[in-house]
């Protein structure tokens, strides 16, 4: 069996981890520029410290990223080189509508990313899209409140008017909303969502995770409106909670966990939203802004596949005493002493995507396709320059068997695999450079110092064989 014979092998970036030219091209600021490395950098994603502008103490390392806004080119030619069926990158909303609510867009901005489709296609590779990889322009935020705001739907829809016309032919594969849970969990970085004082917070969120929802709807409206041939995707940040100990009560805490992740997904594959939420939901005293067409809108356009990230499994206790936590993530969860862990702390369970990959086709009969997964590590190149990086090679081989095994042996239906960072980028939860992920080095540190030369390291050649064997040879020769 193995995997479909046009199974899209690739890798995974976001525009503001590796573009950089956050000031060129007539793009406009964004939520994601304004979040700096070091202490500050948790507050700021959440929403509770406010940090609107630049400011002279703090490193912003979006501003410059890798700088893939000149390079991309080169970047290409090298993922063309490992053979990418397809790559997933995202669009700055801001490089398209700088203010975000003009109604006319920018046109380098458009012919940035169209020139950049096209360089995809001149090496063969498929683009896959993500609409908003957590990106707001700052006007959105300032004067609307950014998702809390109906509006934003109205603006959303625009883009969405603009870029699927525009890039008709050359791009099929869209997803909606990037890991659209992790409003949540980071609201500021996830949606733009900065908290007043003495306003209620669980309100807003899901105030602006309808608004998201309608938006994802009227994305996959116009998609397929504009061209039939277009498939859109939605994307949650995936993996299965398990319970600490077979006490039911554990075992109830990780469906509980496992529930307010699918919250989402329910709505945008399924049509509605599940009951155990709205129960939830009214117990909280909080209520939907749902208006009349809303729900009708949510059941006619819903997704045509799943994909997701997926870095670690999650462990759910509900023993005070049992409260070591996992390190170096958004989602923390308690520790699993059965599992290894990377040097920030997220523990390593290939099997666990097994598990996710069936818990999510089991629930929803969709096609899958895993955007994300990969090893944050720290690379040190030897005194040829060259990074040696087996601990990526075994991390991802392991996956890739998982994610086998699923298909072979569970009949999951899997489109695709795209490795997270598959060149090295600005990490999302922690802004370093030093946590790499790629298969390509880039020369720069946590404070922006380095050439930004590109160089391959070892897993470069070893994934290239993978996708030359359709993933039948995982060995490290």
């Amino acid at each position: 069996m193995g995997f479909r014979k046009d199974f899209l092998w690739g890798g995974a970036t976001a525009a503001n981890q590796c573009e950089g030219g956050y000031n060129e091209g007539g793009r406009g600021l964004a939520n994601v520029d304004l979040a700096p490395v070091g202490p500050d950098r948790f507050p700021v994603i959440t929403g509770e410290k406010k940090m609107f502008h630049f400011d002279e103490e703090h490193f912003y390392p979006a501003q410059n990223a890798i700088d893939m806004y000149h390079r991309y080119q080169e970047d290409i030619a090298l993922f063309g080189e490992m053979g990418f069926k397809t790559y997933r990158l995202s669009i700055a909303w801001s490089r398209i509508f700088p203010l975000g609510d003009e109604t006319e867009p920018n046109e380098e901005g458009l012919k940035f990313y169209e020139d950049l489709f096209k360089e995809c296609r001149k090496h063969n590779i498929e683009p896959l899209v993500t609409i908003t990889h957590f990106d707001c322009p700052m006007h959105l935020v300032e004067k609307y409140g950014a998702w809390r705001s109906r509006e934003l739907v109205g603006f959303y829809e625009n883009l969405c008017n603009v870029i699927f016309n525009r890039y008709k032919g050359l791009v099929k594969y869209w997803l909606t909303f990037n890991e659209i849970n992790m409003i949540l969990h980071a609201p500021f970085m996830g949606a733009g969502l900065y908290f007043e004082e003495g306003e209620n917070k669980e309100q807003v969120k899901y105030q602006a995770a309808h608004h998201e929802l309608l938006a994802s709807a009227i994305a996959t409206k116009i998609a397929h409106e504009v061209d039939p041939e277009n498939q859109v995707g939605c994307m949650l940040a995936a993996g299965t909670n398990y319970a600490y100990t077979c006490k039911p009560e554990d075992v109830w805490a990780a469906r509980k966990a496992d529930r307010e992740n699918f919250f989402f997904i329910d709505v945008q594959s399924r049509g509605e939203y599940p009951a155990y939420a709205l129960k939830e939901l009214e117990r909280e005293g909080i209520e939907l802004p749902i208006e009349d067409g809303d729900l009708e809108l949510l059941k006619e356009h819903t997704v045509d596949f799943i994909s997701f990230s997926y870095y670690s499994s999650r462990v759910q206790s509900t023993d005070p005493a049992v409260n070591e936590q996992t390190a170096g993530n958004i989602f923390a969860s308690v520790k699993n002493p059965y599992l290894e862990a990377s040097e920030w702390g997220w523990q390593i369970d290939p099997l666990g995507l097994r598990t996710t990959m069936n818990d999510l086709y089991d629930r929803y009969q969709k096609p899958l396709f895993i955007v994300e997964n990969g090893l944050g590590a720290v690379d040190t190149p030897d005194e040829n320059g060259n990074v040696i990086d087996d601990y990526r090679i075994e991390y991802l081989a392991a996956h890739i068997q998982a994610m086998k095994d699923a298909v072979e042996l569970d009949g999951v239906d899997l489109l695709g695999y795209t490795t997270w960072g598959c060149i090295d980028l600005v990490s999302a939860g922690t802004g370093e450079m030093k946590k790499r992920y790629g298969f390509i080095y880039v020369d720069r540190d946590n404070e922006g110092n380095g050439t930004l030369k590109r160089s391959k390291k070892k897993s470069f050649d070893w994934y290239k064989k993978v996708i030359a064997t359709n993933g039948e040879d995982l060995t490290n020769a």
